[in-house]
């Protein structure tokens, strides 16, 4: 019996913070911000108990981190609102930057024909603002945040509306999902992508990337180029 062919990537989906993102740990600091506007003060036995949890989960979609923190729809909107607005402020103080070689790489997959779309676990607000930071308003064919597809991470749905959304692909199997937490291999093997690739420059190591699906480990979105084309 052949073996199965393996399908030509025509489409990349790339996470935003600590794979393309450097944001120097803001995610811990606007969390702090946010929590404090909730009168969860830093130093607290509560307060140590989240920020574990933020910690374990990076890469899940915000909303969803503060709903399972708090346990009511209208603290975690207030939590979600501070944290946004924290994250906005410390982002255009300049604690944000590329990945050393991400912007080489997508230009390069992009030069080769392939779609490229941003995603990310916070609100299109803030993914906006990210972008226009960095100056990446035509850097890539589309953005996209958890209110653009349904769900975020770890569900399918944000790799599934880059396909819908671009028609860049005939099959999930032409899709490639790139990411440094667990959750974004959980959304790419949901997805079924053919290539699920774990970066280690964000917050998970090589173990929790292959433990939760990851097909390729790579050293930082530069080397994706090599893998794909």
């Amino acid at each position: 019996m052949a073996a199965t062919a393996v399908k030509q990537t025509k489409l990349v989906v790339l996470d935003m913070a600590g794979t393309t993102v450097a944001d120097g740990g803001l995610v811990e600091l606007a969390f702090q911000e946010a929590a404090r506007e909730l009168g969860v003060e830093a130093g607290s036995e509560r307060h140590a108990a989240m920020l574990a949890d933020v910690r374990a989960t990076m890469g899940e979609s915000k909303i969803t981190v503060f709903r399972r923190l708090f346990g009511d729809e209208g603290l975690a909107q207030r939590a979600n609102i501070a944290f946004e607005a924290a994250y906005d402020r410390l982002v255009g103080e300049g604690h944000c930057a590329p990945i050393d070689g991400a912007e080489a790489a997508i230009t390069r997959l992009r030069e080769a024909g392939l779609t490229v779309v941003l995603t990310t676990g916070f609100s299109g607000t803030t993914q906006q603002r990210i972008i226009e930071t960095l100056g990446w308003q035509k850097l890539v064919d589309l953005a996209l945040c958890p209110a653009d597809a349904g769900r975020g991470r770890p569900y399918p749905d944000l790799a599934l509306a880059a396909l819908l959304r671009t028609g860049a692909a005939d099959s999930v199997a032409e899709m490639a999902v790139i990411g440094d937490t667990g959750y974004d291999m959980q959304c790419g093997v949901r997805a079924g992508a053919g290539i699920v690739a774990g970066v280690l420059t964000g917050a998970h190591d090589a173990p929790r990337l292959r433990a939760d699906g990851a097909t390729h480990v790579l050293a930082s979105v530069a080397d994706l180029p090599a893998l794909v084309l």
